[in-house]
């Protein structure tokens, strides 16, 4: 039963897009397993950009079939934008999609709560994306979520209605917006997990793709810096309704460096120029907040704790191509902490801000043009550092991404 979990390894936007589109070439399924419209998937195919931020990446496929799992929580506004602007892009995708109406709804009034518990917070804010996702989270562990599943009862309007009780009227929503719902994504609701077991008994390749990034994690991440799902393997299982003996593989994904959106530590961010010429070369934006993001160096560390939690059995490398150029590359081998030193994440959360990071310097190369296909005929530089990160962590690249486009990606396997 061959499912393949693809997920980030540092704070998000380490390229999982991109990753998962070609992985969805040789898949049948792609399914998102937690999130919501927080997350932000860039694919790029033939110069055209396609920003995702519900639907999965392998979207982009058309002979893929895709899936939003009963872990997510959905603005229903955001999943009928993307759906008619990939048809107005030429690809038909609701014949494709099947949605669980067990997954929750954002709604107008989670989006407002959301922004208002930001405003209260005393001394530094968290950093979210203002899209609801915390409030509704907090609704679904509340038991007082509204639920996908209510765009095919009859009484789901009034409950509807409920649900919005005392919310304000910037927050309600129409009768005219409820029936849009209903008339398009009710067609769609079906039984995902079911779907997905169904392909994986026949042995066909499934992916299930999560949002965000490891250090994210509700749970293992920097908390309170976090989102507000569990973003780590296992989750895949609880979120598309997998068991885990169906897992095979768990893809990890890593920028060549690390980059992180909002605020909590992080122990390796540049500063100044440094910073600037990361940001700058490689187009560090969010794609969901367009805010730009930090930069610093690569974080073995970080990347250790990430392999032991998720149980990663290969890394797909991107962004190599931004470290073009340099002489030297830091990379953070280890951390200096209270005297001694560690070489994973440190247990306590707010530790991680107080550690300091053990630099090697790695050698640069120079640049390289984003056509090439083979391993070798990378610099010698660079293949060392692909080496190294493999070898320090102790898990396959199988994958070196060297531009943003589907076919600047080299397919390889650098074992430890």
């Amino acid at each position: 039963m061959p499912a393949t979990v693809v997920l980030g390894m540092q704070w998000g936007d380490e390229g999982k897009g991109k990753v998962i589109d070609l992985l969805a070439g040789d898949a049948s399924w792609a399914v998102r397993f937690q999130g919501g419209a927080n997350a932000g998937h860039t694919v790029k195919r033939r110069g055209e950009k396609f920003a995702l931020h519900l639907l999965p990446s392998g979207a982009v496929r058309k002979n893929v079939r895709c899936g939003l799992g009963w872990g997510m929580v959905i603005d229903p506004d955001q999943l009928i934008g993307e759906i008619e602007q990939l048809e107005e892009m030429g690809i038909e995708i609701r014949s494709r999609l099947l949605i669980s109406p067990r997954a929750a709804f954002v709604l107008p009034c989670h989006a407002a709560r959301d922004a208002a518990e930001e405003s209260r917070r005393s001394g530094e804010t968290i950093g979210t994306t203002g899209r609801g996702i915390g409030p509704a989270y907090e609704d679904r562990t509340g038991r007082r979520a509204l639920l996908l599943a209510s765009l095919l009862d009859e009484d789901g309007k009034k409950r509807f209605d409920a649900a919005q009780a005392g919310a304000g009227d910037d927050a309600v929503v129409s009768d005219a917006a409820w029936n849009r719902w209903r008339e398009t994504i009710g067609p769609l609701l079906g039984d995902c997990a079911a779907a997905v077991h169904g392909a994986l008994a026949k042995g066909e390749r499934v992916l299930l793709e999560g949002a965000q990034g490891t250090h994210l994690d509700l749970f293992a991440g920097t908390y309170p810096f976090v989102t507000s799902s569990s973003t780590l393997a296992g989750s895949a299982c609880v979120g598309a309704g997998v068991g885990p003996t169906a897992i095979d593989t768990v893809a990890g994904v890593a920028k060549a460096y690390t980059t992180r959106v909002g605020n909590g530590p992080f122990p390796t961010e540049a500063a100044g120029k440094d910073a600037d010429r990361l940001r700058t070369k490689g187009f560090e934006v969010g794609t969901t907040t367009g805010r730009p993001r930090r930069c610093g160096w690569l974080d073995l560390p970080l990347l250790r704790s990430s392999v032991m939690w998720n149980g990663v059995t290969e890394i797909a490398l991107t962004k190599l191509d931004v470290l073009s150029g340099m002489k030297e590359i830091p990379v953070a081998v280890a951390y200096e902490e209270s005297g001694g030193t560690i070489d994973t994440v440190p247990p306590s959360p707010g530790a991680l801000g107080r550690v300091r990071p053990i630099y090697e310097m790695w050698p640069g190369w120079e640049e390289f043009p984003s056509d090439v296909s083979r391993f070798e005929d990378l610099p010698s530089s660079a293949r060392r550092y692909v080496r190294k990160t493999a070898g320090s962590l102790g898990v396959p690249v199988t994958l070196v991404s060297i531009g943003a486009d589907r076919k600047a990606s080299i397919r390889c396997r650098i074992d430890p």
